[in-house]
């Protein structure tokens, strides 16, 4: 009985540090690519994210592949000839909220934050601090953040013959609701 009422303790102590933790696979990240010449949006619905909401770390996970373009060769010299998405099938965000004290994850809300980690893109993991928004509704966390990347910095080719269909920058969005817990 005494072990019974051990375990069962435990895990009522425990139980509040795994609500901590929530997670969508539904997550969004798209991106922008504005040219004198054309404009290039691409977006992608298949992102994994956690977010702690005690330590404010938080993790971000796509699959190149499964960006979407409005027109199918775009994609096809997306995978093939940039991204080199067979190669180099994911991008990640590692980081954590700075500034989370900001949060009030018990009160609706929206919450401008700044985060800090390591972004891999192409096989080249750079430190970056981004802006972003924690915004909390019925209880149920996002996060939402919009920076740019410069695509030399994560050795993202761009053929001389197309240079000015591309822009040297390109702006990323990111949406998650965290409706999961772990």
């Amino acid at each position: 009985m005494k072990t019974l009422l051990s375990i069962a303790t435990l895990l009522l102590l425990t139980g509040p540090l795994y609500a901590q933790k929530a997670y969508t696979k539904n997550g969004s990240i798209s991106f922008f690519s504005k040219s004198p010449v054309e404009n290039i949006d691409a977006n992608n619905n298949q992102v994994m994210s956690v977010l702690n909401s005690q330590t404010g770390e938080i993790q971000f996970s796509v699959i190149v592949k499964a960006f979407h373009f409005e027109k199918a060769l775009m994609e096809e010299h997306f995978n093939e000839n940039y991204m080199e998405s067979t190669k180099f099938p994911k991008a990640t965000f590692k980081g954590v909220i700075t500034d989370l004290a900001k949060v009030n994850f018990t009160k609706d809300g929206s919450y401008p934050v700044i985060t800090s980690g390591d972004f891999t893109l192409h096989g080249v993991t750079k430190k970056i601090t981004t802006p972003g928004i924690i915004t909390i509704k019925n209880g149920i966390p996002s996060a939402s953040s919009k920076f740019s990347v410069k695509l030399k910095d994560y050795e993202v080719v761009v053929p001389k013959l197309v240079k000015d269909n591309i822009a040297e920058n390109i702006e990323i969005t990111v949406a998650c609701t965290y409706d999961q817990k772990l």
